[in-house]
């Protein structure tokens, strides 16, 4: 036998589905919006100064084109990233124990026959990390830490420019 209470989960569960299929919710990544996928696959990514900047394309080329570059892209990506590092946790002799590594992205996308600049926008990633007596491992730490912020920034990237193109259709 039925309580009252599972009865009025049951009702309250069923009107919040009601509710949600009328309002226009469709995930990026739904079978339904396969041309996300398709457009993201028409996008070059241009090269990115320095290592970290390699380490941020291949990841993207990772993100956008998972098989392969297009052979007619459609869209360029141009992506420069900049760096910082903040010390905190200053101890009374003035010595940091603590940072962090802040990454900028800023990235535009340009249609490839006209040359027009279809989008601009940036993103931010900051990650902490433990400055030690060992230099090494302080060096590992922070080349941790910047490798959380590429892989951060390149979701954000890829997630910005499909909402983008997923809204121009």
């Amino acid at each position: 036998m039925s309580s009252p209470r599972s009865i009025s989960w049951l009702l309250i569960v069923t009107m919040c589905s009601a509710m949600f299929t009328g309002c226009g919710f469709q995930p990026l990544h739904s079978a339904k919006s396969g041309a996300s996928a398709a457009n993201l696959a028409e996008i070059r990514i241009a090269p990115i100064a320095d290592r970290i900047g390699q380490q941020c394309r291949n990841l993207l080329l990772d993100k956008l084109t998972p098989r392969g570059p297009s052979h007619a892209p459609r869209y360029e990506l141009q992506v420069k990233l900049t760096e910082a590092r903040q010390s905190l946790a200053v101890q009374k002799d003035t010595v940091a124990t603590r940072a962090n590594l802040i990454m900028r992205a800023k990235f535009k996308l340009v249609r490839v026959e006209d040359a027009s600049v279809l989008m601009t926008n940036s993103a931010i990633s900051a990650n902490s990390y433990n400055i030690l007596n060992e230099k090494f491992a302080t060096l590992s730490a922070e080349n941790d830490a910047r490798v959380r912020a590429v892989r951060e920034l390149s979701d954000a990237i890829r997630t910005r420019v499909a909402i983008y193109l997923d809204n121009k259709k």
